[in-house]
């Protein structure tokens, strides 16, 4: 788990980031801080980064919803 703070046009603040391996697939989940809003994604171990920009993607967009 880590956190990560996104200097981007869109800030959304601090992010909590954490992956969690089952066998061959990796489920990346984004939590944002402020709201406790959560995304995740799942995917093959190997797409790590892919992830977790899907997970944070997918976070971007419901907090966009509220």
């Amino acid at each position: 788990m880590w956190r990560a703070s996104l200097p981007s046009p869109d800030d959304i603040g601090e992010v909590i980031v954490e992956l969690t391996r089952n066998g061959a697939y990796l489920k990346c989940s984004a939590v944002h801080v402020a709201t406790g809003i959560e995304a995740s994604a799942i995917g093959p171990v190997a797409e790590r980064v892919g992830l977790e920009r899907i997970a944070i993607g997918k976070l971007k967009r419901a907090l966009a919803a509220r």
